[in-house]
């Protein structure tokens, strides 16, 4: 096996020239060719005023808890590790390309029985070596190219990872800060309708006692404000929630937030159209598209991997050292030792086991492939439902203002009535009933007109696509 450096060094070299990559090249698949979504007209998405969408509500609240949370979110923080560790294994693929030198050194002394002795009195046997231990294999198939290509894709699914978090991350305390301000603002309305029932409370109780009015109409509507009053605790508590969800958000203990948070803000104004751009923008811009690629891409690499285990692993290998019977002899002119080798490593026998290994990377390509399908697929849906629940939204909110103030007005004319005795106290509860349903209802849909519009630049990927400090020093 041992053969002259000069006589191996051609043979090496020409397997270089000749080394090729097995397995199939990858080329990434076209999504699904859409022109236009039903629910918007083509425009430019303007990518410099909506990738911080947030920041068009002027409200800096939202932008210090968004601030917060990109710098201070532990979810962010665990996918920020799991890069790391892809960083690291994408180092280690490319060192196994090239050589590794380690030193070896050893000391030995053995008792020899008599008949192991070579030449009389010869009781014991001594050895000393040091020296150098290169190794290197040759990459002639390409086994070791295509697990790095599939570290290097893995890598970059990691990086699109970080960034679809950031942009979900950011949507989801978009949402919940404007359901927070939401459930103040039903909680102001609960308060409101308190504050209405015990007027009509007060008027039953003054006709009741010039001798006008009836007890029932008191009780019911005793009962009425009675079970108004105990939606005030569960709207307190629905906020309180709220602010506690964007605590946790922004990586801090549930409460950090209650002094900033309590004071009740006005809900934002949803805006009439987002410039949504075309299909092919979208699909270009989402990371979560980008990471099932890069996943598609890794799987086809390590098709490569397995494949090229059909084939003979070559290993060239030497040593450079010194061997003596005495450590004072080490380094010495006659100690000297070197060699050259090249490993054969060829499992021909075990055919069937590596072609059930490329079997099982082919179906994890077919799978990565079906995935990367399904996110396009996936990510065209929710831009569609987004454009249409902000559009449907719109329209409710605007019939239920138009409602809220014709009951209003019913609410006034029923109650004038009553005092002049046209109408039964009933008729008064029931337009009161229905305004009280009425405001909820408003807020409720001013809520979802918010979320419905953070969904649309989440699905846009409207969100920080820059990638963070960590991130951009590698």
């Amino acid at each position: 096996m041992f053969k002259p450096l000069h006589k191996l060094a051609p043979f090496a070299l020409s397997l270089l020239v000749t080394a090729c990559a097995v397995g199939p090249d990858y080329k990434a698949p076209q999504p699904v060719q859409v022109d236009s979504f039903s629910q918007a007209a083509n425009s430019r998405f303007d990518e410099a005023a909506e990738q911080r969408f947030w920041a068009g509500f002027n409200d800096p609240i939202l932008e210090r808890l968004v601030e917060r949370t990109l710098a201070g979110n532990l979810d962010l923080q665990t996918l920020l590790a799991r890069y790391r560790g892809s960083e690291a294994l994408l180092r280690g693929a490319r060192r196994d390309r090239w050589p590794s030198l380690r030193a070896e050194g050893g000391a030995s002394k053995q008792h020899l029985a008599e008949v192991e002795r070579i030449t009389p009195g010869q009781e014991r046997v001594e050895q000393y070596s040091a020296g150098l231990v290169a190794s290197w294999e040759l990459d002639l198939y390409g086994r070791l190219a295509r697990g790095v290509e599939a570290s290097e894709a893995e890598l970059q699914a990691s990086a699109a990872d970080f960034q679809a978090l950031q942009v979900a991350l950011t949507g989801q305390l978009a949402s919940s800060y404007f359901s927070l301000r939401g459930q103040q603002q039903l909680l102001a309305v609960a308060e409101q309708n308190v504050a209405l029932q015990q007027e009509s409370l007060d008027i039953v109780s003054a006709r009741l006692e010039a001798g006008r009015g009836t007890q029932f109409d008191q009780l019911r509507a005793q009962a009425e404000l009675d079970s108004l009053r105990a939606l005030v605790p569960q709207r307190k508590a629905a906020v309180q929630l709220s602010m506690h969800r964007l605590a946790v958000l922004t990586g801090q203990p549930p409460a950090a937030l209650n002094a900033l948070l309590s004071e009740a803000k006005p809900m934002p104004t949803v805006v009439a159209e987002i410039p949504v751009g075309t299909p092919a923008d979208v699909l270009r811009r989402r990371p979560d598209i980008q990471a099932a690629e890069r996943r598609l891409a890794a799987a086809t690499a390590r098709i490569g991997v397995a494949t090229a285990d059909l084939f003979p692993r070559f290993t060239l290998g030497g040593l450079l050292g010194s061997v003596a019977g005495n450590g004072s002899d080490l380094f010495s002119a006659g100690a000297e030792s070197r060699s050259v080798t090249l490993g054969i490593d060829w499992t021909f026998l075990d055919v069937e086991g590596v072609r059930a290994r490329i079997a099982a990377a082919d179906a994890r390509g077919a799978e990565g492939l079906a995935q990367y399908q399904q996110a396009v697929l996936s990510a065209l849906e929710e831009t569609e439902n987004g454009l249409v629940n902000v559009r449907q939204s719109q329209r409710r909110s605007g019939w239920l203002q138009s409602a809220s103030e014709a009951a209003e007005q019913a609410v006034e004319q029923a109650r004038l009535r009553y005092e002049q005795g046209y109408i039964e106290y009933f008729e008064v509860l029931d337009a009161e009933q229905a305004l009280t349903a009425v405001r909820s209802d408003l807020v409720q849909s001013r809520i979802e007109s918010a979320v419905a519009m953070v969904s649309v630049y989440q699905a846009i990927a409207g969100a920080p696509a820059e990638e963070s400090p960590a991130l951009a020093r590698r």
